[in-house]
């Protein structure tokens, strides 16, 4: 008789399998693992929120030509780079939950007037929160299958790494934006962004 332990409580119990050994039952140290990684994607998403309220609040200081004006950034204007930083998240969520609508091209303009990309935005974070939060053990290892934007073809693989996309993806290009609102407004006038100073702000840094 093979004994497989199984934890209740604070304890592991051992429970009686087919074979001879005593053993350790497989897939608890993965869930106590998953379990850690989900409260980080949960910390992103608010983050991902927190940086976007910040972002918004100081373009809302720059005037409307600057806003606009080929800088020479990826997506060449501050107004493009909003657009895209929603683009992305509108591309990825589809492919997560297969629902919404996919932009046609990563430099699509979603919105030309700010109040609606504001307001986007602020729904597209809250739908990215209740996404992110409605994750549970085993959700990270399942398949998702997806068309890619440039050069299509079609991809599958597990979710976790394309989580960890996502949330790097929305990083990199509101660096791009942090980088533009700092030549338009000077350092001064433009929040930081800093993981650590959201981690203060909600508490996470003292209970890691």
């Amino acid at each position: 008789m093979k004994l497989h332990w199984r934890r209740r409580g604070a304890r592991l119990i051992p429970v009686l399998l087919p074979g001879g050994k005593v053993g350790r039952l497989k897939g608890l140290a993965h869930i106590s693992q998953e379990r850690k990684i989900l409260a980080r994607y949960r910390m992103f998403a608010g983050y991902n929120a927190w940086c976007n309220e910040r972002l918004y609040d100081a373009t809302a200081r720059v005037a409307d030509a600057d806003y606009r004006a080929d800088r020479g950034a990826f997506f060449r204007s501050l107004h493009g780079t909003l657009n895209h930083l929603l683009v992305g998240d509108r591309i990825w969520m589809r492919r997560f939950t297969g629902q919404g609508e996919t932009p046609p091209s990563l430099d699509t303009i979603l919105y030309h007037n700010f109040a609606q990309l504001l307001s986007a935005r602020r729904d597209e974070d809250e739908r990215i929160r209740r996404y992110i939060g409605s994750l549970r053990d085993g959700d990270l290892a399942k398949t998702i299958r997806y068309r890619t934007v440039v050069n299509p073809q079609d991809i599958e693989q597990p979710l976790a790494p394309a989580l960890d996309h996502f949330f790097n993806h929305q990083t990199h290009h509101r660096g791009q934006a942090h980088a533009l609102l700092s030549a338009i407004l000077g350092n001064e006038f433009t929040p930081s962004f800093d993981l650590i100073i959201y981690q203060r702000k909600t508490g996470i840094a003292r209970s890691t």
